[in-house]
């Protein structure tokens, strides 16, 4: 079995400076945050409810009112377990009872531990925005399913795809791990994936962003929140991550 947790420096993909990414562990940030007024609804445009809008970021995708007085970032890899955890109690419920009152906004940004988060990370973006959290959700979902295909893998996959032309290697890893069949399942055809994932700008971009957003948020693992600029301590879970809403004032 191909270890999961093996650096993107295994890959060699597009210089150093996409390669010197600190390496976070699954589970939970550390900094505070203070307590608010209650803050009145924000109507939705009409005919959709918030959780209906969706557009790209420089570093990720955000659902709900761009302008929401409570800005949300959740820091997610695809192969973290307490990132799935999240989406299986937490995704629905954040949705309902926060993005949709036009409260809160949700962006999502991906933090890349290993090179199979990058070609995931990359998979789910290259679905736009209408499909990219049905996406997410059902990528969580399915861990099981994608630990299979990593479980069949030749032990020296991630040689294999280092030895590729650069633009090709993230691609090579995505057939070998059999993640090409697995998007193609859910509507995302082979030859959508293979251009994105043979983007040597963008994927690039997301080796950055992690180590960028490392760095200005201080994340020591996934899930990470950040609220309105400051990480939340200690929250990495449904109730925890409710609890700071509300005291911020989505009550």
């Amino acid at each position: 079995m191909m270890p999961i947790a093996t650096s993107l420096r295994s890959l060699a993909v597009a210089g150093t400076t996409a390669l010197a990414l600190a390496l976070a562990a699954c589970g939970g940030g550390d900094t505070t945050t203070s307590g608010g007024d209650r803050i009145e609804p924000v109507a939705a445009p009409a005919g959709k409810s918030w959780s209906q809008v969706v557009e790209a970021t420089p570093d990720g995708m955000r659902m709900g009112n761009p302008d929401a007085p409570l800005q949300l970032i959740e820091f997610v890899s695809p192969t973290c377990s307490h990132c799935a955890d999240f989406s299986r109690t937490g995704s629905e419920p954040l949705k309902r009872e926060f993005v949709d009152s036009g409260r809160v906004s949700l962006e999502i940004r991906p933090f890349m531990l290993n090179a199979i988060d990058l070609v995931l990370a990359s998979g789910v973006n290259c679905a736009g925005p209408d499909r990219y959290f049905p996406l997410l959700e059902n990528l969580y979902a399915s861990q099981e399913e994608l630990q299979a295909g990593f479980s069949s893998a030749p032990q020296d996959l991630l040689q294999q795809a280092s030895a590729q032309p650069e633009a090709e290697r993230f691609a090579f890893l995505a057939q070998g791990l059999k993640i090409d069949t697995f998007f193609a399942a859910r509507g995302l055809p082979a030859d959508q994936l293979n251009r994105c994932l043979t983007d040597v700008a963008k994927v690039n971009h997301w080796a950055e962003s992690t180590e960028r957003n490392s760095k200005e948020f201080e994340i020591s693992g996934t899930p990470s929140f950040v609220l309105n600029g400051e990480l939340l301590a200690g929250t990495a879970d449904w109730p925890s991550l409710r609890q700071r809403l509300q005291a911020a004032g989505a009550r």
